[in-house]
């Protein structure tokens, strides 16, 4: 607690103060002082520093919320990093003292006491919360992270921002909480503001059928296909794209507002209000391969070569390929293991079992 805040505690109390346990008003009477553990009232001014100077941390604490100015989505986030609404501020602040720890994602977030009683936030990839800063890359200025998460640890581009591939081997340090919130909202883009209108019972959910029908020019022909199948297929694509595996966020949006979908939501802690581009860019494509006919084809396998057409499926839709090591001669996905169904099962010409695309097998 410094100067500053106490006499911006003398000036907010004619208009009455209440935070986090602390309660100051005045009247002709003088000051009021309330805290859980102390009451004191008929204070003069001397008397009411005095006091405060008895309880820096509600000072503090008080002063941190109240009096800097920033977004009230910023400022929910902020409180629920340090879980403000269950723990009492002299318990907070001594975990404050040493940090506080919190995650975000795949982030993990360093909450601790600056000199003059604020925040300093330092963040980084979850899988690097046990490796010494001076081991990361270290940034300051929140606009970094446009560059360093664009791309995942493999080199491959992340188009979808909330893709549980968050690169590793960087960190942002010393943050005050609008450049933590700045980050935070580059990495995760809107996550914040969608979080904070769910809590508010304000997110404005658009389901599939409402988002399908906006849809025009190359899109346009997924409206055909969810007039024609109705909501089973949009199953396989929640299935396909929005499980905990592939986006960090919670699908808040079914078939239509009456109708759920059966595949989970996800337990992220930010919510999906919509069907995102790349699940519509997906939907596109899934859609002119389901307007093929399905044709018989007829091929020989062993029931161990079945399982490891099964194997190398799974492997890829959950992208476990680049883990299984070449010596893995047992995992159905192995490389060398695969190499040698195809030498077997595969003509010259690239069709398995040598039957044609075009041949439907009769």
């Amino acid at each position: 607690m410094n100067d500053t805040q106490l006499t911006a505690l003398v000036e907010a109390a004619a208009d009455g103060i209440d935070c986090d346990g602390l309660r100051v008003s005045h009247s002709l009477d003088g000051y009021t002082v309330e805290t859980p553990e102390e009451h004191h009232e008929g204070l003069d001014e001397e008397r009411l520093r005095c006091v405060a100077e008895e309880n820096p941390w509600f000072v503090s604490n008080w002063f941190y919320w109240e009096r800097i100015q920033r977004p009230d989505a910023e400022t929910a986030f902020l409180r629920w990093l340090e879980t403000a609404a269950e723990t009492d501020v002299p318990e907070r602040y001594e975990a404050l003292v040493e940090s506080i720890d919190a995650s975000w994602g795949q982030l993990a977030i360093e909450i601790a006491l600056a000199d003059d009683g604020h925040r300093t936030y330092n963040v980084r990839n979850e899988a690097d919360a046990d490796r010494e800063y001076s081991a990361l890359e270290v940034h300051t200025d929140p606009l970094d992270a446009r560059e360093l998460v664009k791309h995942g640890d493999n080199g491959k581009y992340r188009p979808l921002k909330t893709a549980p591939t968050l690169p590793t081997g960087w960190a942002f340090v010393d943050l005050d909480g609008r450049s933590l919130a700045r980050t935070v909202d580059i990495i995760y883009p809107a996550t914040i503001a969608n979080w904070h209108l769910e809590r508010e019972g304000d997110l404005d959910v658009s389901h599939w059928h409402e988002t399908i029908e906006r849809q025009t020019g190359i899109y346009g022909v997924i409206e055909t296909w969810d007039r024609q199948e109705g909501h089973e297929h949009v199953n396989w694509v929640a299935e396909a794209c929005c499980a905990d595996s592939q986006c960090l966020k919670r699908r808040e949006w079914e078939y239509d507002e009456d109708t759920d979908l059966d595949v989970d939501g996800g337990d992220g802690a930010f919510p999906c209000r919509e069907p995102c581009s790349l699940v519509i860019s997906a939907a596109r494509k899934w859609t002119q391969l389901e307007g093929e006919e399905p044709q018989t084809y007829e091929f020989e396998l062993t029931p161990s070569e079945k399982e490891q057409i099964e194997d190398i499926i799974d492997s890829v839709a959950e992208g476990e390929t680049e883990e299984i090591r070449e010596a893995d001669i047992y995992e159905g996905a192995n490389r060398y293991r695969t190499r040698f169904l195809r030498a077997k099962r595969f003509d010259e010409d690239g069709n398995l079992g040598g039957v044609p695309t075009e041949d439907s097998g009769e």
